[in-house]
């Protein structure tokens, strides 16, 4: 089946803990200070050249060692064109990396007794609702946070893409039918530790915004984190998204992740993240205070969902609780990627027998920067030279992932059937449409043509042209806007079109809707 540009995009945040692992260790010794010394200067000049190259516009790299920071720097410019230049304090989003974040933050709740592991949702968020009613009963934030709860993990992510927001997006989630078996199948999902995160939350009586600044944040002295995209937009030392245009880098759309805040929503600085990894390779201590009980943290690091091998590294690729566990070359990682395709990546790579953490923050997509750079450096601290060109591997590994499905599609609609059979009056589509996922469409004429309205009070709207017949076509996603997708009538025998499927909602089969009134 054809993908729409919205699946496309979601099977790329599924990819993403896959792609993300970055190199572990292969032997039990430790990283000495010269060896990481030694790194950090070629990890230097790696970073100039992947600048200089044009590779991304910018980076953020930062690197504990023993319970020491580094090295703190930023490469490059926060906008391209414009001359202010990123340097370890400017503000990134860091998209999916936030969820071993959030995983940090829940484990503080749980460390000081507020909510456990093994919670059951149905006791903290009674509303919230699997499609199958066993699986509602049992879930727990464990289950969510490890994604095996059988949520699809395309889940939710194209109600987000139309407008709408948090809360109606978790209570739609009952209409999805699962992708497995309750505990059986791994299934990345952003809605799914969405909703594992704020259920930890309730017991609080506070937001999950203000329970991350008050577990992780404030604490740690992460003055420029947040979970808030106001609070992003508000810094005035921010890095802009960027995407691939004319062959060079372009910002061109802005991405307003707060629906998914656990999931993709943290934006931070090398400076606050720093300080993170040092919590993190301490076991839930920092500067000599036991913040986060050991044995709550412990847990995020378990692996408990096999992932195959990691398809540059080969490493064993398993995921805890909002962290990829890995077993490589190198030994032992935790890790993280996170991306935006309009425009952001980052990558967190903890070495815990090592005492060695590294994150790296670009401001673009597509690139395996991160990737590149984090196994360059693993490779440079434990076997003194880089073994290949990871830049290189990687980079092809990012730069494939929309081509083929943006070509597939192009092909698929570049020409209407010949002869082509002509639409029908307008009046035959127009009109409003609705299921209990999707909510409420409104097809009505526009000029000498059609739109489509989605969303709450229809906030998005998307032009269809003509395509043969019942089928016309849109281009919905801001982030493949050359990726054309169908929208299909069915026409009763009234001669008005009964239903509409949505090409680009239809991934999990909900994307067809039936008409409910002129």
């Amino acid at each position: 089946m054809l993908l729409s540009a919205r699946s496309f995009v979601r099977r790329l945040a599924w990819l993403l803990p896959a792609l993300a692992l970055a190199p572990t260790p292969s032997s039990a010794q430790t990283a000495t200070t010269e060896q990481v010394t030694a790194a950090l200067a070629q990890l230097e000049q790696l970073a100039e050249a992947a600048i200089s190259d044009g590779s991304v516009p910018a980076l953020a790299i930062g690197v504990v060692h023993d319970d020491k920071v580094v090295f703190l720097k930023g490469f490059g410019l926060r906008e391209a064109g414009k001359p202010e230049k990123v340097d370890a304090d400017t503000v990134f989003q860091i998209a999916s990396m936030s969820k071993p974040i959030s995983a940090t933050v829940v484990a503080a709740l749980v460390g000081d007794g507020t909510v456990s592991w093994d919670a059951k949702i149905s006791d903290l968020d009674p509303a919230f609702r699997l499609n199958d009613p066993y699986p509602t009963s049992q879930l727990t934030v464990r289950d969510l946070f490890s994604h095996r709860s059988g949520l699809p993990g395309t889940a939710g992510d194209d109600l987000e893409e139309i407008g709408y927001e948090r809360a109606e997006i978790l209570r739609r989630l009952r209409f999805v039918s699962p992708s497995s078996s309750f505990r059986a199948g791994y299934s990345y999902s952003n809605f799914g530790l969405t909703e594992g995160a704020v259920a930890a939350a309730i017991p609080t009586g506070k937001t999950w915004e203000d329970v991350a600044e008050e577990k992780l944040y404030r604490p740690l002295g992460m003055t420029s984190t947040s979970s808030r995209h106001a609070d992003f937009v508000g810094r005035a030392n921010r890095a802009t998204l960027h995407v691939k245009a004319d062959g060079g880098w372009a910002a061109w759309v802005e991405r307003q992740p707060d629906a998914q805040a656990p999931a993709g929503g943290v934006s931070s600085t090398v400076r606050d993240l720093a300080q993170w990894l040092r919590l993190e390779l301490a076991n839930g201590s920092h500067d000599g205070k036991q913040l986060i009980a050991a044995t709550a943290l412990d847990q995020t690091h378990i692996p408990l969902m096999t992932r195959g091998k990691n398809p540059v590294s080969g490493g064993q690729s398993f995921y805890g609780l909002g962290w990829n566990v890995e077993f490589g070359r190198h030994g032992l990682s935790w890790g993280h990627a996170g991306a935006f395709s309009v425009g952001a990546r980052s990558l967190v790579t903890l070495f815990p027998e090592r005492q060695l953490g590294i994150v790296i923050l670009a401001n673009a997509f597509p690139t395996g920067v991160p990737e590149g750079l984090s196994d360059s450096f693993a490779d440079l601290v434990f076997d003194g030279k880089v073994g290949k060109d990871w830049l290189k591997d990687w980079n092809a590994i990012y730069a494939g992932m929309f081509g083929p499905a943006v070509a597939a599609a192009q092909a698929t609609y570049a020409t209407s059937p010949s002869p082509a059979t002509p639409a029908r009056p307008a009046t035959a589509y127009a009109g409003r449409y609705a299921n209990d996922f999707v909510g409420e469409a409104v097809v009505a004429a526009a000029g000498d043509g059609l739109v489509l309205k989605l969303g709450p009070d229809g906030a998005r709207s998307y032009p269809l042209s003509h395509f043969d017949r019942d089928m016309f076509l849109s281009f919905p996603s801001p982030e493949l806007p050359d990726m054309p997708s169908a929208v299909s009538f069915v026409i009763g025998a009234d001669g008005t079109a009964s239903t509409i499927t949505i090409e680009a909602l239809d991934g999990n089969g909900l994307g067809t809707l039936r008409r409910t009134r002129e």
